[in-house]
């Protein structure tokens, strides 16, 4: 694991110590971690809702649609 060093104006260092007293955090570094993997989700979930936007149009799911997807997740039919 790689090491990196921050430094924090006194407010901030003041609010993330806070965090870590009042949500049961071991450390300021788990902390931080659990902060940075949130943005890394909210980045890949924003990529995905922009490809799913620009993917085209979408097909309408109706009685048929579903039929398929249940046949094809019973295994009665091959993708």
């Amino acid at each position: 694991m790689a090491t990196m060093n921050i430094s924090l104006p006194d407010d901030l260092r003041d609010f993330v110590n806070r965090k870590v007293a009042t949500h049961s955090y071991s450390s300021t570094s788990e902390y931080l971690r659990e902060l940075i993997r949130r943005e890394r989700d909210i980045e890949m979930l924003r990529e995905k809702l922009l490809a799913g936007r620009d993917s085209g149009p979408a097909a309408p799911i109706d009685d048929a649609w579903l039929a398929r997807l249940r046949a094809s997740a019973s295994g009665e039919i091959a993708e």
